[in-house]
């Protein structure tokens, strides 16, 4: 594993002292630091970003005509009186979701009569909409769906409905289907563009946009605030790990806050005793974004995991029965802890399998085994998936039961799938949709399902998929250190500035701290036990921290480890600063660990590659070569960065592409080759390539299948001479010809959108893969 130092760029007096108006009285420098590199650089920027109640929320009126639609099929269904069918998901932020338009529209519909909601079963059914359950519904009378976390690539599904006389309205944050689906209302951040406050939105603030349309529409009706559903939003959001910016980090900021001071009344005061109560299993207070990443978000999301059915825990979020909602969070709590047993022996069956595995030459880890439980799938393939640098699908054979669409001789492996880096794993699965059953997901994680005999075809061909993404380089896992600090650092003072970043999550991930040069003391681990007493499998290792800063030690824990997995002797390490509210006590979470005489970090200070991606051009007073036309290939990128590796830095600085449709490009240069041969101008190559905005691999198919038309292209000089003849042209083949330009086309806009996005450190990774790039120790 690659360990990083991020360039720590002292930030200006002035931003310094701005930061201090909110740090502890012996703070604020570590804070601009981290601000200031993560792209907060003036004194509006700070206060939004730190002071919620400065920030102006977007209004829903901003999805436009679609919110329109839904708001008034919605008072059409209340005018007449329609049943409604919330159709929710069965993970935290589907749940979240289901529950905030449980209570939300619950105040303009009768629940229970009127309204109900339905979430699929994990173990059974899968994410989305299915006929089944379309069936159940038209049978009990109910005319009108709101989806919520999900929907959006239903297309069949909807189509169904609609046969039987049920409208669907559509909220979700998933990716779109190509054309709009056939629904009544269809509410997607994705349509928006990724600078917009509410492209990250999840599935519970998509949820939450509806019901406040509905309020501002209909004010007089709601007998609740709408702030009563912040909390809800806050859980869904942090746990679904979106991207905390814009509206998304002003929502679970605020949620945040609603979620605490509700934990802080007495039990049976408390407005939502089933989060109260699930917050006192787990230790927690309520008042730390983790307190929902590593405490609420995975309990709600075993319950799916183990049994299944997930339905209950809407009524566990909203009931303001005490003793009924202590019921269900003692069953929540003990579905988790079934979740971590199964999931360390799934780990560990995982990594027997790796054992045989050539990483090598593995570009995705696809494995399968007929033992696997699916529900704990998703979640052992994101921890491979960080430890080995690898997008890494997991499979169950275990004799699915086949569908309508399967014949009953065949059986369906079912699982889940993360990435890494800015490997896009939903494109990369989408591409092999001609191999699979169903998948569904996001770039960073999807679900999958296809008939067991395809399982090898799938392996061979997405490996093959990313390699050709890559340029055959090899992917390395990294880990990234913020700031550099001494045990003598560590403490309140330090927590209370860190803080200021919270909460964290996609996009301002929880600064990692390394610390040098340190050594371990009192090491002991032991198994984790629940609320009943009873071990767990699931391993923790405690720990005192030393270095030479400090006489005194200080405390800490690593998840899911031996004490004997510590070095001895001084070390390296990098750690996230926490409170542990249950022992009353800061402490570090160990993230990762090595001797010292083996960390050699990559120091960003004064890095060989300069990322000015999507920014204003520089001054002239550095003299970086720089490439300003993205690449579309790794070989290309490593050529520019050996001609710059002992001479100059080398400046990345092309900008995010915007493109046209591949069948609007072959259009484009149809109508130039038609233009030409009847003005009989010439044309220089370059000039076709800046016009089409394609490369020149790309455009001598181009010219292939326009051979196939009639037209020939001949060199003249420096200039290509285009003339056209009916007899020559030979409709057959044109349209492989073509579907072979529009593929190449596709392949290329694929490659200069993810270079667009690579992160940095990847780029060096992989860069000094073939290149003798000088890694300097951090001093």
């Amino acid at each position: 594993m690659q360990w990083i130092l991020a360039a720590t760029e002292q930030p200006p007096e002035w931003f310094i002292e701005a930061v201090k108006q909110y740090a502890p009285p012996a703070g604020g420098l570590y804070a601009a630091q981290l601000l200031w590199q993560r792209g907060i650089k003036d004194e509006t920027q700070l206060t939004a970003f730190v002071n919620y109640k400065s920030y102006q929320p977007v209004s829903p009126i901003e999805f436009g005509q679609e919110m329109d639609w839904a708001v008034k099929r919605l008072q059409q269904a209340r005018e007449v009186k329609e049943k409604i069918a919330i159709w929710g998901d069965f993970d935290a932020d589907g749940i979240t979701a289901t529950s905030v338009l449980w209570d939300g529209l619950g105040q303009f519909f009768r629940q229970n009569t009127q309204l109900i909601y339905y979430i699929p079963n994990r173990l059974t059914e899968s994410h989305g909409l299915n006929h089944q359950g379309i069936d159940k519904l038209a049978k009990q009378g109910f005319t009108l769906i709101v989806t919520c976390d999900t929907g959006s690539t239903n297309i069949s599904e909807i189509n169904y409905a609609n046969q039987l006389g049920i409208d669907v309205i559509v909220t979700d944050h998933h990716t779109l289907p190509s054309e709009r689906p056939p629904v009544t209302a269809i509410i997607n951040p994705r349509y928006f563009p990724n600078e917009h406050p509410l492209f990250h939105l999840s599935g519970v603030a998509v949820a939450y946009k509806l019901v406040e349309a509905l309020y501002e529409t209909l004010p007089d009706i709601p007998e609740h605030p709408l702030t009563d559903l912040l909390d809800l939003v806050a859980v869904g959001l942090i746990a679904d790990l979106v991207q905390l910016k814009g509206d998304c980090r002003y929502l679970a900021q605020v949620g945040i806050q609603q979620l605490q001071a509700d934990f802080k009344q007495p039990p049976g005061a408390r407005r939502r005793p089933g989060i109260g109560r699930l917050l006192e299993l787990c230790q927690k207070s309520g008042d730390r974004p983790t307190d929902i990443s590593f405490g609420l978000g995975p309990r709600i999301n075993a319950v799916s995991r183990i049994q299944g059915d997930a339905s209950f825990c809407v009524e566990l979020l909203t009931s303001r029965d005490a003793k009924r909602c202590n019921e269900l969070a003692e069953v929540t709590e003990l579905a988790n802890t079934r979740r971590k047993s199964l999931q360390k022996d799934v780990q560990a069956q995982v990594a027997q399998k790796l054992t045989q595995l050539d990483l090598s030459t593995t570009s995705v880890i696809v494995l399968a085994d007929a033992q696997w439980p699916v529900g704990v799938l998703g979640l052992v393939a994101g921890q491979i998936a960080q430890e080995t640098g690898r997008p890494t699908i997991l499979l169950s054979t275990e004799n699915s039961p086949p569908d309508s669409e399967t014949p009953s001789k065949l059986t369906l492996a079912r699982g889940s799938a993360r990435s890494i880096n800015s490997v896009d794993l939903y494109q990369l699965v989408k591409d092999q949709a001609h191999l699979l059953h169903r998948f569904g997901g996001h770039p960073f994680a999807a679900g999958l399902s296809l008939l067991t005999e395809n399982i090898s075809l799938f392996t061979a061909a997405i490996n093959q998929r990313l390699r050709q993404s890559l340029g055959g380089a090899n992917l390395t896992p990294t880990v990234q250190a913020d700031l550099v600090v001494t045990v003598a650092d560590l403490g309140k003072d330090l927590f209370l500035e860190l803080k200021l970043l919270e909460p964290c999550g996609m996009g301002n991930p929880a600064p990692k701290l390394l610390i040098q040069n340190c050594w371990f003391e009192n090491s002991w681990h032991s198994n984790q036990k629940d609320w009943q007493g009873k071990k767990v499998q699931y391993i923790k290792a405690e720990f005192d921290i030393r270095d030479d800063s400090s006489k005194s030690p200080f405390p800490g824990i690593w998840w899911g480890h031996y004490k004997d997995e510590l070095p001895p002797g001084r070390c390296d390490c990098i750690a996230e600063l926490d409170y542990n509210s249950f022992k009353k006590r800061y402490e570090i979470r160990l993230i990762a660990v090595r001797p010292s005489v083996d960390s050699q970090l990559s120091n960003q200070n004064s890095p060989q590659i300069l990322d000015w991606r999507n920014i204003p051009k520089q001054g002239t007073q550095n003299s970086a070569m720089i490439i300003e036309n993205c690449p579309t290939s790794w070989d290309d990128l490593r050529a520019w960065f050996r001609k710059s590796l002992y001479n100059q830095q080398l400046a990345i600085a092309w900008s995010k592409p915007h493109h046209q449709p591949p069948s609007q490009i072959w259009l484009t240069l149809v109508g130039i080759a038609k233009y030409l041969s009847r003005t009989n101008q010439p044309v220089t190559r370059i000039q076709l390539l800046e016009k089409l905005g394609i490369g020149d691999q790309t455009l001598h198919l181009g010219f292939k299948a326009l051979k196939y038309l009639g037209f020939t292209v001949q060199r003249q000089d420096r200039c290509l001479q285009i003339n056209w003849n009916a007899d020559n042209a030979s409709q057959n083949p044109a349209d492989a010809a073509v579907n072979q330009f529009l593929a190449a086309v596709r392949e290329e806009q694929f490659q200069r959108e993810y270079f667009a996005e690579v992160p940095l450190e990847t780029i060096i990774a992989i860069c000094a893969t073939r290149s003798p790039l000088k890694q300097t120790a951090v001093p």
